[in-house]
């Protein structure tokens, strides 16, 4: 009886060893989901919307590093009040190290500042940009979702980040022109890549009702001219909180944790982290490849 408890025993520690080798090998190959967060148009919030669904994000347990890559008006540390060092920049010129140009946000947020240095990819040689590429891997030891904060409209550096995510969201409000600026992002990702799914977002709303006519004239237009189908991803109401936080530089999600903005931005990061429909393996490397083919 003595030998069979003991092998018993033997058996089932090995079994919780292979387990353990097995969950550290997953953990390894796993890359994070990489979103990229757009506009048409500036003014529509995309910024803070991006920051405050990184702030859910990790209520849901999950480690959030956004990238800021808005070469033209980076401005994710002014509406945080933080002031980043070094930029992706310093990582290609001055040796220096994920941990140096990473800062940390609330909730344990990391922030990349891209900056110019984005633009520096265009004259590297293909031996620099893999050692780079080697470097911005180690952003998977940080991170399940990385967040991409683009500037807004049809820059060709926009348009780079856009098409080499794995994921895209676009930002818009129910004003006409945001609607129609939207149409012409989604039109020109349509006609580059045919498979990409887009999902929207319509940020200051009065009502449940007008997110929803404003998300019907981009899906409905998208279906007829494009034949695609959009993803409502959800709305976010018109809620004074927001403009309250920005001018405190503090997240509405921290701030107003029960306004009605910020129940709104829970429920979409619910959504996101229940959407299993995305790859997971060789994401970097492909992200990476596909930004430096299309910017040059």
């Amino acid at each position: 009886m003595d030998q069979a408890a003991k092998l018993r025993e033997l058996i089932n520690s090995r079994r919780m060893y292979s387990k353990q080798i097995a969950a550290h090998n997953e953990n390894i190959t796993k890359d994070a989901r990489i979103i990229c967060v757009t506009s048409g148009k500036g003014g529509v919030g995309k910024t803070n919307f991006t920051i405050n669904l990184g702030m859910e994000l990790t209520k849901l347990n999950n480690r959030v590093v956004i990238i800021d890559a808005d070469l033209g008006l980076a401005n994710i540390d002014v509406v945080l009040g933080t002031v980043p060092k070094y930029t992706l920049l310093d990582v290609i010129h001055n040796d220096k190290s994920l941990d140096e140009v990473m800062i940390n946000g609330p909730n344990d947020i990391k922030i990349i500042s891209g900056g110019s240095g984005v633009l520096e990819l265009v004259d590297m040689s293909l031996a620099s940009i893999q050692q780079l590429i080697e470097k911005l891997n180690s952003i998977n030891n940080y991170a399940d979702i990385i967040l991409i904060d683009t500037g807004a409209g049809l820059s060709n550096s926009v348009l780079s980040f856009v098409l080499s995510a794995q994921e895209i969201i676009i930002v818009t409000t129910p004003e006409p022109t945001s609607i129609t600026d939207a149409y012409a992002m989604i039109k020109t990702i349509n006609l580059k890549d045919k498979n990409k799914k887009i999902k929207v977002i319509v940020n200051r709303v009065e009502n449940i009702t007008e997110g929803n006519i404003a998300f019907e004239k981009l899906n409905n237009a998208s279906k007829r001219f494009l034949s695609m189908d959009l993803e409502k991803l959800g709305h976010i109401f018109d809620d004074n909180s927001v403009s309250r936080s920005v001018k405190k530089q503090r997240p509405f999600t921290m701030e107003y944790p029960n306004s009605i903005a910020s129940k709104n931005i829970k429920n979409i990061a619910i959504k996101l982290v229940n959407d299993v429909t995305f790859e997971s393996s060789n994401v970097f490397d492909n992200f990476f490849k596909k930004l430096v083919n299309f910017l040059r």
